[in-house]
């Protein structure tokens, strides 16, 4: 592992810590915390992949932030949830770190604090920036709000999939499924929700699974969906060990960062193919450009592209090889 941002800061006596709890805020599960004393971290998240490898790696691991000496905001993509963290990490700890990379914002967001507060401490490094400053008021404003309806009638809020509009993918996939659908039923990567409520539309569920990682989606989604048929999960689709499901519907997320990652798509469809009946079948909806034909192909006997555009395809799929 490289010599992080945040260990030079530290290891250089840049950054002097207090004594008292670290508390990291959405850190990747290979985000480098060695220059810190292990005894006093804890892990805020709210990815259920990065929480599940930090609580693996013998970590205290929580979705809230207490009162901390220290917190350190690792900059994710979404900016308004990054202004919402740091807004979190002044109410809570004495001193607060921001470090992240300059793909994620990170330079943006340090603009906006030094125009608050005037000059700060910084390093780059790595294509990304580290700053630091004492915990201050200035940024109450920046609290993230609770869910909220949106102009397309759901509770979303900072921080999830698509919050501001329905995904067009999702939309052109519940446009494509059929009239009926099979009884078990599974969203994987379900988000705030989207899809429940035309899978229920349909004859013949009984059932329904959502299945997301990110906790904030969860939450809205539990808003969203009323229908007592609906239970929710908060896991890893690609590593969720409940089977046995007669249909599963999927807008697999591609992205791990700012780079299109085809593999997080792969590894649903894989996902998918275990954890569907023998008899099971698969809707899934994809941006045209990502290349899942191949494992598609792999992973069920019968697939068929049943509905397109310019932007999108949607796939039925069925039969899982075992």
């Amino acid at each position: 592992m490289s010599h992080s941002r945040l260990s030079t800061a530290l290891d250089d006596g840049l950054i002097a810590l207090p004594d008292g709890n670290i508390a990291l805020m959405r850190p990747s599960a290979t985000y480098d915390v060695s220059a810190l004393p292990r005894d006093r971290v804890q892990i805020v998240h709210g990815f259920f992949p990065d929480a599940a490898a930090w609580l693996a790696g013998g970590y205290d691991v929580t979705e809230q932030l207490s009162k901390v000496a220290v917190a350190v905001v690792v900059v994710p993509r979404a900016k308004a949830l990054a202004r919402a963290m740091v807004a979190e990490a002044c109410a809570n700890a004495d001193l607060v770190i921001v470090d992240g990379q300059k793909t994620d914002g990170v330079d943006s967001l340090f603009k906006m604090c030094r125009k608050a507060l005037g000059a700060l401490p910084s390093i780059t490094k790595g294509h990304g920036r580290v700053f630091w400053f004492a915990s201050t008021d200035a940024f109450a404003d920046w609290t993230a709000p609770p869910p909220a309806k949106g102009p397309h009638g759901y509770f979303t809020t900072a921080g999830v999939f698509s919050d501001g509009a329905v995904d067009a993918g999702s939309a052109l996939l519940a446009e494509a499924l059929p009239k009926k659908l099979p009884a078990r039923m599974a969203d994987l990567g379900a988000g705030w929700g989207f899809l429940a409520d035309p899978v229920l539309a349909r004859d013949g569920v009984k059932s329904l699974d959502l299945i997301e990682a990110e906790a904030l989606s969860v939450q809205c989604a539990k808003l969203n969906v009323s229908d007592p048929r609906v239970a929710f999960h908060w896991g890893d689709a690609t590593r969720f060990e409940t089977g046995g499901y007669d249909g599963i519907v999927m807008n697999p997320p591609f992205h791990s960062s700012r780079a299109s990652d085809p593999s997080l798509g792969r590894d649903f469809i894989q996902a998918a193919s275990r954890l569907l009946a023998p008899h099971g079948k698969l809707w899934m909806v994809a941006n045209r450009h990502l290349p899942y034909e191949a494992t598609l192909a792999e992973c069920f006997r019968n697939v068929d592209m049943i509905s397109g555009n310019g932007a999108f395809k949607v796939f039925h799929a069925n039969r899982p090889h075992r």
